[in-house]
């Protein structure tokens, strides 16, 4: 299978959305119901708290929430931005997700409580990372920072969607506070720096997931 480099990312969610009319909003459902039906098999029967950032990659977790909302599963979303500043595509989500009824939390980055997270991540069979995408250069900005460090200190196992957040797309290698994920439901194929010496210790367990796109040069 093809691995992509972050511009191939791009470029093919460019040419699925220009040249064959798939829109954004679709592209995401179909990521995140995908990552959702992995999640599943691999087995779920305690809450799950899905760690959103304001771009797409918080958009797929949004979806995956969602579906397994629909399932009866216990989830609780935590938004680490203001809903005012989210893309539009999780926007979207974020409005579908606040109409159901899914138990969400907004937090205030500003004045981020970080004992209240740490209790509310411990309390999770499992957490779906879903802050930073492939597109990520720099190592991610206070308090991302403390976020991915208590995720990684929790007791609980770690889903991360398409990569984990703070690993580098392109060489595999943490580019500065990384999510360590025992499985990574990527998108498409895999990207180019999983094929890297050592990125399996962040990626753990990898799980392509078809989106409804291919990438071809």
């Amino acid at each position: 299978m093809v691995s992509l480099s972050r511009t191939q990312v791009r470029e093919c969610d460019s040419r699925a959305i220009a040249a064959f009319g798939i829109p954004a909003l679709v592209l995401m459902e179909n990521a995140g119901r995908g990552a959702a039906d992995v999640l599943v098999r691999l087995g779920i029967h305690g809450p799950v708290a899905v760690c959103c950032g304001k771009g797409n990659n918080g958009g797929d977790g949004l979806v995956l929430a969602r579906h397994l909302f629909n399932l009866g599963i216990h989830v609780h979303v935590h938004l680490f931005a203001n809903p005012a500043e989210l893309s539009a595509e999780t926007a979207t989500h974020w409005n579908i997700v606040e109409r159901l009824g899914t138990t969400a939390t907004v937090w205030d980055l500003a004045v981020l409580d970080d004992a209240k997270l740490a209790v509310e991540l411990a309390k999770a069979e499992w957490i779906v990372d879903a802050l930073f995408g492939t597109g990520l250069t720099g190592p991610v900005r206070p308090p991302f920072d403390r976020i991915i460090q208590m995720i990684n200190a929790s007791a609980t196992r770690v889903f991360a969607l398409d990569i984990p957040s703070g690993l580098d797309a392109d060489s595999g290698r943490p580019i500065g506070v990384t999510v360590r994920a025992q499985h990574t439901a990527t998108f498409v194929a895999p990207k180019r720096g999983f094929l890297a010496p050592g990125a399996e210790e962040w990626l753990g367990r990898v799980h392509v997931v078809d989106i409804g796109v291919t990438f071809k040069d």
